[in-house]
């Protein structure tokens, strides 16, 4: 169907995101841009399948979507077309609804990583941690393999033999692997105390330290990284840089 013009909706498809950094930013955002007409909700669904009612309701006003944990993955079955590299990561995170009414799919996070990450990157980082096996991490890997760093997945299973558990990792391992990104939860408000159980005693100044969590803006796992020398950044300006290329997305 093709959509009407006049209002506009936006909105982060998610589960439990009440805490929402996009919401707030894109309704900033139209007010400055003076566009009356546009809003941005949160789809807080508690489990994928209720996105189809969602759809079938806002089908004459959605221009956009954005996705958030749990649903980068599972939101790929809804779509109609999905851009080539959010196909080769596997994930996606925004959604543009096309003219003839079709859906398509991009990722942004990796955009929104590669360009956050890119200045703190000296000639040492040459190996890095992803903590976590979601949709996000399988975007920073894409990022990795763009900047030309290797780089393996840690999480809490043994998926293959190129994934670590934190069981097996050493400080012989964190003292070779000089970048490490948190893309899980852990360490999240009002879990703040939480964090990655890796050997903190092991990083040094030589080590940058990445969390995708931006709340609190210094996370434990940043903290620790800190106390050791490390150098640390958030993920806030990464949620910022997705935002705005999903925006452009959304415009072409």
């Amino acid at each position: 169907m093709v959509k009407k013009e006049g209002n506009k909706l936006f909105g982060l498809l998610g589960k439990n995101i009440s805490y929402s950094f996009s919401r707030e930013y894109f309704t900033h955002k139209f007010k400055d841009l003076g566009y009356t007409k546009h809003s941005y909700v949160n789809f807080d669904l508690q489990q994928i399948e209720d996105l189809a009612a969602v759809l079938v309701k806002n089908k004459e006003e959605l221009s956009g979507i954005n996705i958030t944990i749990p649903y980068k993955q599972e939101v790929m079955s809804f779509l109609d077309l999905i851009d080539e590299d959010a196909e080769k990561i596997g994930a996606v995170n925004t959604i543009k609804f096309l003219a003839d009414g079709k859906l398509k799919g991009f990722n942004t996070d990796f955009y929104g990583f590669k360009n956050s990450i890119q200045p703190f990157i000296k000639e040492h980082h040459k190996k890095a941690l992803i903590l976590g096996a979601g949709g996000a991490s399988k975007a920073i890997a894409f990022a990795f393999e763009k900047m030309g760093i290797d780089y393996k997945f840690v999480s809490r299973k043994k998926r293959n033999k190129d994934v670590f558990t934190y069981e097996e990792i050493t400080t012989e391992i964190i003292e070779g692997y000089t970048v490490i990104v948190n893309c899980t939860p852990l360490g999240t408000y009002p879990n703040i105390e939480t964090r990655p159980e890796i050997p903190y005693e092991a990083i040094t100044d030589q080590h940058l330290l990445y969390d995708l969590t931006y709340n609190p803006e210094e996370t434990t796992f940043l903290k620790l990284g800190k106390n050791q020398g490390a150098s640390i950044k958030n993920g806030f300006q990464m949620l910022e840089l997705q935002a705005e290329k999903s925006w452009e997305i959304w415009n072409l």
